[in-house]
């Protein structure tokens, strides 16, 4: 570990969870006291939405989000990765043309979203950021890029978005595209392509942390043997509690953990997904909910909530939840693990539904006799340190 990753992690330490020498914090609830991060927030594809604010507070009963800035309070989420999510699409020129605008338009979403609400959260950019903001009482806003596929074939492209403060990024989404195969793909490439590799290097030469959730098992070795960083998987379940390519197993979990990654615990593939055609229908509107009008929208969220007292999308809940995060941390030790649920994406389970959950999970890893300190570490701790760890 750097010196300045050391500090760091000391510094979270003894200024979130400590409450320092006010009496008043001292007493207040354990995970309220502590800097909470999350990884992999998908809470961007609201921000475009017709009459919908990221200040106002929704409801699961009323509204598809799982986050907004009153429920980041409630759940004490201090802040986290706000994701460009770019949709996988044809290994063509156009494919890139227009993926590669999608995910500029996306990037400056993010931008005018977190200015616009600037009494409340900012931008970081360093792990220093986090702990000053949250020391100033401010949410804290990362971004993040899932699937580097609208870089198409000019790394070059990562600078620019470096600039306008990536500091996350993974190479792949849900098929193989041209860095790397998917963990629910084909295996064109049997793991990084040779620009796959090349895209590693620049990821490392910028310091962005380098997210192989979504990856292939194959691609997630090359990766771990090639970067000269630690690494974070973003969003990601454990194999052994379901076997699924999307969840890592525990062998690579101790492989992660070896070279100073960590893992970020997701709630979802802890089960089969219960893709029907109804929930798939539902899905396709989803991921466009910014092009629907304030009823459409409405509409939609009542159709979801309809199916899921019939045809739940997980079969798992909080219990299930809890059993693999304490193996995760079993196997990988309470210096490589930390947390991205995947809310607005899919992520959240009967128990976990949003992100006013959160205590829970503290309460749990508390009641398991972990430590104030340790459990910090995989709420923040753990997350600032590989990102202090990179090149820069």
């Amino acid at each position: 570990m750097k010196p300045i990753a050391i500090l760091l992690t000391a510094t979270a330490l003894s200024a979130c969870s400590t409450g320092g020498d006010q009496p008043k914090e001292a007493q207040a609830p354990l995970h309220s006291r502590m800097l909470v991060l999350d990884t992999h927030l998908d809470t961007p594809l609201h921000f475009e939405r017709a009459g919908w604010n990221f200040a106002d507070r929704h409801s699961l009963a009323d509204d598809m989000a799982q986050l907004d800035i009153p429920r980041m309070k409630d759940g004490n989420l201090d802040g986290g990765f706000f994701a460009i999510y770019t949709e996988q699409g044809p290994l063509t020129a156009k494919g890139y043309a227009d993926a590669l605008a999608f995910a500029r338009d996306r990037s400056d979403l993010i931008d005018r979203t977190i200015a616009a609400n600037s009494d409340a959260i900012a931008p970081a950019l360093i792990a220093a950021d986090a702990l000053r903001l949250n020391k100033e009482g401010k949410l804290i806003a990362f971004k993040s890029m899932e699937n580097s596929y609208p870089l198409g074939e000019d790394l070059s492209l990562l600078q620019e978005f470096y600039d306008k403060g990536l500091r996350l990024a993974g190479p792949v989404h849900s098929k193989d595209n041209q860095f790397a195969d998917s963990a629910t793909g084909e295996g064109r490439w049997k793991g990084l392509s040779p620009l796959g590799k090349q895209w590693v290097a620049e990821m490392n030469r910028l310091g962005i942390v380098i997210d192989a959730s979504h990856s292939s098992d194959a691609a997630f070795d090359q990766i771990l043997a090639l970067s000269k960083y630690p690494i974070l998987l973003s969003h990601s379940s454990l194999r052994s509690a379901f076997d699924h390519p999307r969840n890592l197993d525990e062998g690579r979990l101790k492989a992660l953990a070896a070279k100073g990654g960590a893992m970020c615990i997701s709630t979802i593939f802890m089960s089969p997904m219960n893709m029907s055609p109804a929930r798939g229908e539902l899905f396709g509107k989803y991921e466009r909910i910014g092009s629907l009008s304030p009823a459409e929208q409405a509409d939609l969220n009542r159709q979801w909530r309809d199916l899921d007292k019939t045809e739940a999308l997980w079969a798992a809940d909080f219990e299930d939840y809890m059993t693999m995060v304490l193996r995760a941390i079993e196997v990988g030790g309470v210096d490589h693990i930390c947390f991205g649920a995947d809310w607005d994406g899919g992520g959240g389970l009967p128990g976990i539904e949003d992100i006013s959950a959160l205590p829970k999970v503290t309460e749990r890893l508390k009641d398991a006799g972990y430590s104030d300190a340790d459990i910090e570490k995989m709420w923040s701790g753990n997350i600032l340190r590989v990102l202090a760890a990179q090149g820069k």
